[in-house]
């Protein structure tokens, strides 16, 4: 099995990466491939709303001269989607919101290709606004038809400059949890992942 975990802040080394980190780390111990994907900073354009991809059916955005159909090709073959970003005015930041406008539409436009898959939303955050990240992150998560396994608490940790997030105690047992969570969750739907009711659009 292989869950991708795609960090959308600018922060290299910051607290989102490691939090996304500490989440990847009992799946590579049970087994899992594991790949992380930094997309803070690079060119990642919003949805232009062309229509294109309701046509081509080809698993592409029309937009293609930046990050995001390699990470779409990646986004598909993943059994386990980990999205992490940073609190920016109590909502995602700019890249993880054209990530998931470009995403949800063009896997709604190949038979909604990300349904029964697993989706986990981790937020970085210095004191408020967590919550409404964690939320924008599901919404695409349930819209997808995706499945979204619990943790110990929202999947939130603390801090403001780089590693701040390592003091928060309970955030870092949090996303421990969720990767044992992920792991417990995939291999219970591995039998049965041919089987998965999907609504196609």
């Amino acid at each position: 099995m292989y869950a991708l975990a795609i960090n959308s802040s600018p922060r290299k080394k910051g607290n989102t990466e490691l939090m996304l980190h500490t989440v990847l780390e009992p799946l590579a111990t049970a087994g899992w491939e594991t790949e992380y994907e930094h997309i803070g900073g690079k060119p990642l354009k919003g949805c232009m709303a062309c229509g294109n991809c309701m046509k081509s059916k080809d698993m592409q955005c029309a937009t293609n001269d930046d990050l995001f159909n390699d990470l779409m090709a990646k986004m598909v073959r993943a059994d386990a989607l980990i999205l992490g970003s940073p609190t920016y005015f109590a909502d995602v930041n700019a890249e993880m919101k054209a990530l998931i406008d470009r995403c949800g539409f063009v896997a709604m436009a190949n038979g909604t290709a990300f349904a029964g898959k697993i989706g986990a939303a981790v937020v970085a955050v210095r004191r408020g606004g967590a919550t409404h990240v964690f939320d924008s992150i599901n919404h695409l998560f349930f819209i997808s038809q995706m499945i979204v396994p619990g943790s110990t608490y929202w999947n939130m940790a603390y801090g403001l400059e780089k590693g701040d997030a390592a003091s928060d105690g309970e955030g870092l047992a949090n996303m421990r949890q969720l990767g044992r969570a992920i792991d417990w969750l995939g291999k219970a739907l591995a039998p049965h992942k041919d089987s998965y009711p999907v609504v196609r659009r």
